[in-house]
């Protein structure tokens, strides 16, 4: 297996922990921090996806 795809659980362990960001400070253009929080991961999310594919991409070119 290769340990690149752990790389997927940080966006899932940083949402899934609801006490961790159930606040309402700081808040960021009027959003409380409980939403703004979760939509940061949205596009965080999307990145660490791609740079997930293109490593294992980039690793089964090497193969062969």
């Amino acid at each position: 297996m290769r340990l690149v795809w752990l790389i997927l659980l940080i966006p899932f362990a940083a949402v899934a922990w609801v006490p961790f960001y159930n606040h309402t400070t700081p808040a960021l253009f009027g959003f409380p921090f409980f939403y703004w929080y979760q939509l940061l991961w949205v596009p965080l999310t999307s990145l660490l996806t791609y740079l997930v594919y293109r490593t294992l991409a980039r690793d089964s070119r090497d193969d062969g």
